[in-house]
């Protein structure tokens, strides 16, 4: 996503050539871009043969989508359990939990 975003509307061509060598195969750069246009996050035009992709959501809405699949698929919808196991893995300090829980103060 970071390259739609910092190059606009870009080829499947394109995005193989910012990739350094050995650059993926134009095939799997394609099965990429064509799933994150099925999750809503790209849209195309037709450009000759092929077709000009473009982000059509923002950074902060992919990153809170990409974080709620991730709490739903790995922890059950369990934001809880998800923060748990930072906690446990030692990834969140308590000052961190500390942070987040006046921020959550903050917003109510």
């Amino acid at each position: 996503m970071e390259l739609f975003w910092q190059n606009g509307a870009i080829t499947v061509s394109e995005i193989r050539k910012q990739f350094p060598y050995p650059r993926p195969h134009m095939n799997t750069i394609s099965t990429q871009v064509r799933l994150l246009e099925s999750y809503g996050f790209l849209d195309h035009e037709k450009e000759g043969k092929g077709y000009r992709y473009h982000a059509i959501i923002g950074r902060d809405e992919y990153r809170n989508s990409s974080i709620g699949s991730v709490i739903s698929q790995y922890y059950e919808n369990s934001y809880i359990d998800a923060v748990s196991a930072l906690v446990k893995d030692d990834k969140i300090t308590v000052e961190e939990l500390e942070e987040l829980v006046k921020r959550i103060k903050q917003k109510k």
